[in-house]
């Protein structure tokens, strides 16, 4: 059984130390990190909005909320909006009571939200989209932000920029050593989804605001930002 043992010891002795010098000698290196941007005038904007109701009885804020939900939701299917970009992310229905009195028998009203997620697939039809959304029911804005369509196109042409901006550095950095960048050994790579959020949460907007005159909102510039980090061979 000992003599089993100490060949079976032997076999996995002779296993390891090839791998644990392969692991020991590694090639000399360089590495890098290459930064990739493309800026973009944002094509679609998502906006989350709502509906808040407060009623007597907690069936009358339900039944409340959900026409109006529906008035919107028609709303938007009639000005042209897809069914896939318009979505309920919220429900809320709770009973308010008055000052510290939680535990009274009757609350003083009930409270019913709902929230959508809407996206909007032409910026210049914001304007118009929010006073027709007043118009049936919206009384809350809580978010909303700008974002590009095709931005898979973009984070490619990001990449493509960020590996070029890895390699320009490594072959400067070796150029003063006198020495050569060889065949990468590794790389890994980061990157952004162009989607800045612009500072409307939690905003309050009114009628008025949408019909000012001009347009209520700048769309700004997205930005698709890569990031690699990129090992290169080292060649004397």
């Amino acid at each position: 059984m000992k003599k089993v043992s100490f060949i079976a010891l032997v076999f996995l002795l002779a296993a390891m130390f090839p791998a644990m010098a392969q692991q020991q000698i590694m090639p000399p290196l360089i590495s890098v990190n290459g930064i990739g941007e493309v800026k973009l005038e944002p094509n679609e904007v998502v906006i989350s909005l709502g509906v808040e109701t407060r009623e007597k009885t907690l069936d009358q804020a339900r039944k409340q909320t959900d026409k109006q939900a529906a008035a919107i939701i028609a709303y938007l299917r009639k000005q042209g909006v897809d069914a896939k970009d318009i979505q309920t992310s919220f429900v809320n229905l709770q009973p308010i009571y008055s000052g510290n009195e939680f535990g009274k028998a009757q609350p003083e009203f009930y409270m019913a939200q709902k929230t959508m997620t809407i996206v909007i697939r032409k910026i210049n039809r914001f304007d118009e989209l929010l006073s027709g959304l007043y118009d049936n029911g919206v009384n809350r804005i809580d978010n909303i932000y700008f974002r590009v369509s095709d931005i898979e196109k973009h984070r490619a042409e990001a990449r493509k920029k960020a590996v070029a901006d890895a390699k320009q550095k490594a072959n400067a950095l070796t150029a003063e050593l006198g020495a050569k960048v060889g065949k990468v050994y590794s790389i890994n790579e980061h990157s952004s989804n162009g989607s800045p959020r612009i500072g409307y949460a939690k905003m309050s907007m009114d009628m008025e605001m949408a019909q000012s005159g001009g347009p209520s909102i700048a769309g700004g510039e997205v930005t698709v930002t890569s990031n690699v980090n990129v090992s290169f061979v080292i060649e004397q």
